[in-house]
């Protein structure tokens, strides 16, 4: 990994902003193209919101669907993220996007990061949701097999590298380069061929947060310091579109002391959330924004996810929140009542009609009809507290389907792509989970293929 100043060229086929999962297959995928890219990250080390992923990646018609019995199809995955989205996404970008998907994880798998173990999230109906093979959280797994590739291929990356502003030509709006301070030690012009803008949503720019959406100021926020916005404001700066920046997802199950993400394979193989009244009150599985409404309309504006010694088997994930001392632990279930402040008899009942609705396959409460294949029965038993946090931001920079960036009047920007949370339209209203690394992985993809394609046609004609 790069970061001295004097290492630095002055030029790059493409430059690419940001290194979480998008920037990271970007690069990769514009060195597969014959382009020679470099990375600009702006923080002290690789993570960003990418590496604290934990449901997975969702994918259609896959090789691992196929070996396991699952029936699925793209025009099955398509209406269910549309459905989710409350049929609001931009139909272009998610026709691309579904048809990418199985291509993008056979991608990953080519490069030894293989995601062959499958669940389900909210608002799916089939397991698409593709993990490890020990089906651990995919973040941090995805991440460092992304910078194994990178780092075996010698693409420089510079880390501490904060990329201020775009460079256009004089005479035209051709992006051809960035101004970049590397270790703070002032800017730096770098020319470029391409940009690939990846630096994610602002989840965590609580300034920008309140003048969209004023009523989630109160919320803890699950992204990763560095989630500002700094890559929209770029593209805005230069006559970039910036769309739907009112449409932030809540996450329902945040742990608030730790701010960390509950993986929705919790849900996924089985749990089942309660109020502090022992009872459930929602269909697990519906979609993120309705499980959280749900959450914030429970008296406490909280609750209480519940499973047993089995589903922590198959979720490692679990072992993981142990270790944070996030999970609350009893061999019975009147014990785990008792430390989480319940009615005995109310969990106890709970449980037991939750249990028969397994076994009938049928929720006559709130009509689930995923993840009911195991019942909670089998001791220990634990219980972790949830309530909504800020998770993200569906709004960014307008994109079309080649990863190209448009301006107010719907030309492209020439030279200019974006790709990941930093653009919008993809999942509209409501982003189901899963769909995020698909997204980060299928569009960063387009993104540096497209950069490089571009380089190569216009080699002589770079603005500079």
């Amino acid at each position: 990994m790069i970061s001295h100043k004097d290492q630095l060229n002055t030029q790059y086929d493409v430059i690419i902003v940001g290194a979480g999962a998008a920037g990271l297959s970007a690069a990769i995928q514009a060195d597969d193209t014959g382009a020679c890219p470099v990375i600009f990250e702006s923080m002290p080390g690789v993570k960003g919101n990418s590496i604290k992923a934990s449901a997975g990646m969702n994918a259609s018609q896959t090789k691992f669907q196929q070996a396991q019995g699952i029936e699925d199809s793209h025009s099955l995955f398509y209406e269910e993220t549309l459905a989710g989205g409350n049929r609001t996404n931009d139909v272009e970008l998610l026709s691309y996007f579904v048809e990418e998907s199985p291509k993008a994880v056979d991608w990953l798998d080519s490069m030894d990061i293989t995601l062959s173990s499958l669940t389900t999230t909210g608002g799916m109906s089939v397991k698409r949701t593709h993990r490890p093979s020990d089906g651990s959280a995919i973040g941090g797994y995805l991440m460092k097999g992304l910078m194994r590739i990178v780092e075996e291929r010698g693409i420089p990356l510079f880390t501490s590298a904060e990329v201020i502003r775009l460079s256009t030509s004089e005479d035209s709006n051709l992006i051809n380069g960035v101004y970049v301070a590397i270790d703070r030690q002032g800017e730096n012009l770098v020319r470029a061929r391409a940009v690939v803008i990846a630096t994610g949503g602002f989840g965590s720019n609580y300034k920008k947060i309140e003048e969209v959406a004023p009523d989630l100021v109160k919320l803890i926020t699950t992204n990763h310091e560095g989630s500002l916005g700094s890559g929209i404001d770029m593209v805005k700066a230069v006559g970039g579109s910036i769309r739907d920046l009112d449409q932030i997802q809540i996450h329902p199950t945040v742990h608030q002391r730790s701010r960390f993400l509950l993986t929705e394979a919790i849900r996924g193989e089985g749990a089942i959330l309660i109020s502090l009244s022992g009872k459930r009150f929602v269909n697990e599985m519906d979609r993120r924004d309705v499980v959280s409404h749900a959450i914030i309309n429970c008296p406490e504006q909280k609750a209480f996810l519940i499973f047993d010694e089995q589903l922590k088997e198959r979720v490692p994930a679990v072992g993981f929140y142990e270790s944070k001392d996030m999970v609350l632990k009893a061999e019975t279930l009147y014990g785990l009542a008792d430390q989480i402040g319940v009615p005995k008899e109310v969990l106890a009942a709970t449980i037991t009609e939750w249990n028969q609705a397994v076994a009938y396959g049928t929720d006559d409460l709130f009509e689930r009809t995923t993840a009911m294949e195991h019942p909670i029965q089998t001791g220990s038993f634990y219980a972790i507290e949830v309530a909504p946090g800020i998770h993200h931001t569906m709004g960014g920079v307008r994109i079309n389907t080649r990863s190209e960036v448009i301006d107010e009047d719907g030309r492209k920007i020439s030279g200019l792509y974006a790709a990941g949370e930093t653009c919008g339209g993809l999942h509209g209203e409501n982003r189901i989970g899963g769909n995020a690394i698909a997204e980060t992985i299928v569009f960063g993809r387009q993104a540096g293929k497209q950069a490089a394609e571009y380089v190569q046609k216009s080699a002589g004609d770079y603005g500079f």
